[in-house]
């Protein structure tokens, strides 16, 4: 019996054909359900790190939303929406890293943030480095 190769490129295709939208994308649905947590997590810092809140909390948006934006344009352009949204994942780190430096927030909780930001970050550049 021999078993037939399926070629990487096949696989990829397969995969790409049952996204129909970019909520079928692990990687959008991740950073989706991670913003509110951040705007939780936001909520506690002190009066005076307005700045600092409204930054944070525009970058954690800005993640998924370049997905979205992304999603269904050419291949290329699609690239380019990712690489952006991979730069709001890594701001929002330097933010939540910038919350625990100033002592604005709970140290549990960036943590718990750091390492889901760092997961999606991992996640984001593999995508990008596999899309057609």
């Amino acid at each position: 019996m021999q078993v037939e190769r399926t070629d990487v490129g096949d696989r990829r295709s397969e995969i790409r054909n049952m996204i129909k939208t970019y909520t079928d994308l692990e990687v959008y649905t991740r950073a989706q359900k991670l913003y509110p947590k951040v705007v939780e997590f936001a909520r506690a810092f002190p009066k005076d790190a307005r700045r600092l809140q409204d930054q944070l909390c525009r970058s954690a948006n800005s993640v998924h939303a370049n997905i979205a934006e992304g999603y269904g344009r050419s291949s290329a352009e699609f690239k380019m929406y990712l690489t952006r949204s991979l730069g709001s994942c890594n701001e929002t780190r330097s933010h939540i890293t910038d919350a625990v430096n100033a002592n604005f927030c709970d140290k549990t909780t960036a943590e718990f943030l750091l390492r889901e930001y760092e997961a999606e970050s991992k996640q984001l550049f593999r995508l990008r480095e596999r899309w057609k």
